[in-house]
């Protein structure tokens, strides 16, 4: 329970930090770089290729976050999720470090390839997200500054409920993470990091005009964003305890190599880092063809579609389901020409 409640605190975290500094940005550049984002397909693909190439889940989170503003397509979603590794790219890194530069490379291949004919085919989506929330908002008939140096002391000196609750949380989340109390209990650049992105949240909310911290960061990321992040991630996570407490998925796998391939692809729908290590140990033992562990590195995302479930049950369902099937024909392929 205390794993999962970290867990929970963590990615929650991570993810309302991150859209507090995507809203500060966006107002801060006047939607401009919104914009550009937007009307650059190929642009969107390579960035989200980018980020999900980073070990780890922070990128695709992040890449959630523009995908729930409309920010991003379907396709650059599934760019973000075939890129990446998640938390398995640091055990790959460690246990077989010459083939994690080849994987890193075909899966950055293969993601750009997917994301470009998961927009051509799916068209009447690749406008905006089929979510409550779509776009950033910007108020072109206000004053809507980011930055009021001279406001600052005023402002902390009437303090609202808005701005208060916003600084506590962040301060606890700050000293959640120096502390190790929530995220990695060990200093590394996962922990500093969240660290650093967590203290610049809170130096946004500490700074921005009334109307900012109202407008942009209470009523619409704190209130409509927030609740539901936390419910799902924790959920889904509790759900994955549950069943790994009275079923090991490991042995499972072992069992049941004839199907390892589709078995592979199928753990990989769990939006979990845990059940898919055992693919990168069985192979670093050579019990694994090359084709499976790729496989399973193309449809398993780590933790990085958790907040998804908050944002659209049916992009989830979307991504996985191109993920699955293009985890399908890459391990085939691989199997059949003998690797």
């Amino acid at each position: 329970i205390q794993g999962v409640f970290r867990q929970s605190i963590m990615i929650t975290s991570f993810v309302f930090v991150m859209m507090l500094v995507i809203e500060y940005l966006n107002v801060f550049s006047k939607g401009t770089w919104q914009c550009r984002l937007r009307d650059n397909h190929w642009g969107q693909y390579i960035f989200a290729a980018v980020l999900g190439a980073v070990p780890g889940c922070l990128g695709a989170f992040a890449v959630v976050s523009l995908r729930a503003h409309g920010m991003v397509t379907i396709g650059a979603l599934v760019t973000t999720m075939i890129a990446t590794s998640g938390d398995e790219a640091f055990l790959m890194l460690a246990m077989v470090p010459d083939k994690f530069l080849l994987i890193t490379s075909i899966l950055l291949a293969v993601s750009l390839i997917a994301g470009w004919l998961t927009d051509l085919l799916l068209r009447q989506r690749a406008s905006g997200p089929n979510t409550r929330c779509d776009g950033f908002e910007l108020h072109p008939g206000e004053d809507c500054v980011c930055l009021t140096p001279r406001q600052i002391i005023p402002q902390l000196k009437n303090c609202t409920l808005a701005r208060g609750s916003l600084c506590v949380v962040l301060f606890v989340i700050v000293i959640s993470f120096t502390l190790g109390i929530a995220g990695p209990k060990y200093w590394g650049w996962l922990r500093v990091t969240l660290l650093l992105v967590s203290t610049v949240g809170l130096f946004i909310v500490i700074t921005v005009p009334e109307h900012f911290l109202e407008e942009h960061l209470w009523n619409h990321v704190a209130k409509q964003h927030l609740p539901r992040v936390f419910l799902w991630t924790l959920g889904t996570l509790a759900l994955m305890a549950f069943l790994q407490h009275f079923m090991d998925v490991e042995a499972w796998i072992r069992e049941s190599t004839f199907l390892v391939l589709l078995i592979a692809c199928l753990v990989g729908i769990i939006p979990e880092s845990g059940p898919h290590l055992v693919f990168i140990t069985m192979y670093a033992q050579g019990m694994l063809p090359f084709s499976v562990l790729l496989a399973s590195s193309i449809v398993q995302d780590g933790h990085g579609m958790l907040p998804l479930l908050a944002y659209s049950r049916r992009d989830f369902l979307t991504v996985k389901f191109v993920n699955v099937l293009i985890g399908l024909i890459v391990g085939l392929t691989g199997i059949w020409i003998g690797r």
